[in-house]
């Protein structure tokens, strides 16, 4: 009987303690979880051991997201790098085929974007300009005709960009269209090369009068003098042109040279009474 008083006596203090724990553990799983806002100086213990747990189970999938992400990379790291092998092989078996080297196809590339460049600014141009830009179109033609000619506008990665920018430059000539105009009076019309120039229907830009002067430089020898009636051909409207400068810096180089030049005192009449 002893025997058994004593057993039990041993055996309550571990289950009274198994018990206690318990207790709290159950105490705490049914403990609801705290309001996200709640703060935390005003959560009771077994809420903020919820939070707690909270955090780290949070913390724990994040983690756990994070290593799929770094593997997933790493796959994919490896096969963009296999990737970018294959490619490479491939370029150097396309290069072997039209006898280059990388430094060619570069160069190559290089030009090519150099004409393709100078496309897109004639593109900007209005068809005046572009009228009075056909040398550089016929240059831009020559220099893509050249590229061409070589092995390596065979590769893929030329071949569509140098067809489009041979359709690009033939959308670019321009015929020169030549209007004439026929000279009024001073009196009616108030008729000179820069009120001429200053029309809507010309240029509605009086500064451009010496292209009309250049234009007609065989019948107009001096551009303060014209007469009713001449026939000038008009160029399309657009930039001076250098020829065009030139002659209009010479014009008023000699404008003021003769403004500068001294006048000739006025010599008496001779009559008859003093012969």
């Amino acid at each position: 009987m002893s025997d058994s008083r004593t057993f039990f006596r041993r055996l309550g203090v571990p289950v009274l303690i198994l018990a206690m724990t318990s207790s709290a553990a159950f105490a705490q799983q049914t403990t609801a979880p705290p309001d996200p806002n709640k703060p935390d100086a005003e959560l009771t213990k077994d809420e903020a051991d919820i939070r707690i747990k909270q955090f780290r189970e949070t913390v724990t999938g994040l983690e756990n997201q994070v290593k799929q992400n770094d593997d997933k990379f790493t796959n994919l790291t490896q096969k963009l790098a296999q990737i970018q092998k294959q490619a490479s092989d491939c370029d150097s078996a396309f290069y072997a085929l039209v006898n280059a080297s990388k430094a060619d196809v570069e160069g190559f590339r290089q030009r090519l974007g150099v004409i393709e460049g100078k496309i897109r600014e004639l593109k900007q141009l209005s068809d005046d300009a572009l009228v009075e830009k056909q040398d550089q179109v016929k240059a831009l033609e020559n220099d893509l005709n050249a590229l061409r000619k070589e092995k390596i506008a065979l590769l893929p990665e030329f071949y569509e960009r140098i067809m489009a920018a041979a359709r690009d430059i033939k959308g670019l000539y321009r015929e020169k269209k030549i209007r004439s105009y026929t000279v009024g009076t001073w009196a009616e019309n108030r008729e000179c090369l820069w009120n001429i120039s200053a029309r809507n229907e010309i240029y509605d830009d009086a500064f451009l009068w010496p292209k009309i002067w250049v234009a007609n430089s065989n019948i107009i020898r001096n551009p303060d003098i014209i007469y009713p009636g001449q026939q000038f051909q008009i160029p399309p409207k657009a930039d001076k042109t250098s020829e065009e400068m030139k002659a209009e810096r010479r014009y008023w180089r000699t404008k003021r040279a003769s403004a500068d030049r001294p006048v000739p005192s006025a010599q008496p009449l001779k009559t008859g009474a003093n012969n």
